[in-house]
């Protein structure tokens, strides 16, 4: 292949597989290009948008952050208990869990930098105890409006419409306020990770750790940092889910975790850039949003959507990592 066509190949080749994909579903079912149903991808993806901008954070450094679908899963347990439980209302509500998200990141970075304990390990361990805790308060109900307490009572606190507003509002009558947040919150991690020298430290650092010991960087605090930013980034997606579902759902964030990694490792393939960036992760979490709507609207079987998904994120990557090397060789 001559060295042109292979640096568009890697370039844009992945947006031309975005392309056809949308002109396939179109075809087999005209409805899918219409603006609710762009609109409802863009919501249906906000969630896993943003807990992927947070693994994004991590891959960054060189790590990887696997408890992020039990932060969110915490998250939206805690946010539903203050609520429902305790009558807090929104603002409070939503510091406790950022706090939340935010403290548990810390935790995994000083287990992981401190403790020396590999990040997969690390988060892991985090994730099994995370799934645990929040079960323990209710003895693992969900928590909704007017539910029995394990000691017997009745819970009389409800979610505030402001905090539900968060999950089922939207602008004009048709953005939804997921999405503006998703879309902020990835405007703000680009520019922190391209534009600043924060950013190009972590990127120096994932690229390689000693290198950037040596030259004086402090590599110990930017790895803490980028757990928490992940940290953080997962507690919003659980406020918003806990906005969107108005219950605290014991099983609502079972599969976070594994669309999230999906659109952080579909973002190596966009552009051919071949590391974790933050534009390539919302595309990515874009693509499965597509992919997973048009399988529904022509009714696949649910069963096969995350074989569908999987075959694809693989074939992405090899296309992406094959040529890159070929193009470096």
């Amino acid at each position: 292949m001559p060295l042109a066509m292979r640096d568009l190949s890697i370039r844009y080749g992945f947006f031309v597989l975005l392309i056809a994909l949308a002109i396939f579903f179109f075809v087999a079912q005209p409805a899918f290009l219409s603006l609710r149903s762009m609109i409802f991808v863009f919501q249906s993806v906000s969630i896993t948008a943003i807990l992927a901008l947070g693994v994004t954070a991590t891959l960054v450094v060189g790590g990887f952050d696997l408890s992020i679908g039990s932060v969110a899963a915490s998250s939206m347990m805690a946010a539903s208990y203050a609520m429902v439980i305790w009558g807090w209302g929104t603002a409070p509500t939503v510091a406790l869990c950022i706090g939340f998200g935010l403290l548990v990141g810390l935790i995994n970075g000083l287990i992981i930098v401190y403790g020396r304990v590999p990040d997969l390990l690390a988060t892991l361990g985090t994730m099994f105890l995370l799934l645990g805790l929040q079960l323990v308060p209710t003895a693992g109900r969900s928590i909704a409006k007017g539910m029995l307490l394990p000691d017997g009572s009745t819970a009389t606190g409800s979610f505030d419409k402001s905090f539900l507003a968060l999950g089922r509002s939207h602008l004009f009558h048709i953005l939804p306020i997921s999405v503006i947040v998703m879309l902020a919150l990835a405007a703000m991690i680009f520019v922190f990770l391209e534009f600043t020298r924060f950013g190009r430290v972590m990127y120096a650092i994932g690229s390689n750790e000693q290198a950037s010991r040596l030259a004086g960087a402090p590599v110990s605090r930017y790895k803490i940092g980028a757990y928490m930013i992940s940290g953080g980034f997962a507690a919003v997606g659980g406020i918003l889910l806990a906005a969107r579902v108005g219950r605290g759902d014991v099983s609502s964030g079972n599969n976070l975790l594994l669309d999230a990694v999906a659109a952080a490792l579909i973002g190596f393939a966009v552009l051919g850039v071949a590391k974790p960036n933050a534009f390539g992760t919302l595309i990515g979490a874009l693509f499965v949003g597509m992919l997973l709507q048009g399988l529904t609207m022509m009714n696949a079987p649910y069963y096969t959507q995350d074989a569908v998904k999987g075959a694809v994120l693989v074939l992405a990557l090899l296309f992406t990592f094959s040529m890159t090397r070929r193009a470096g060789t």
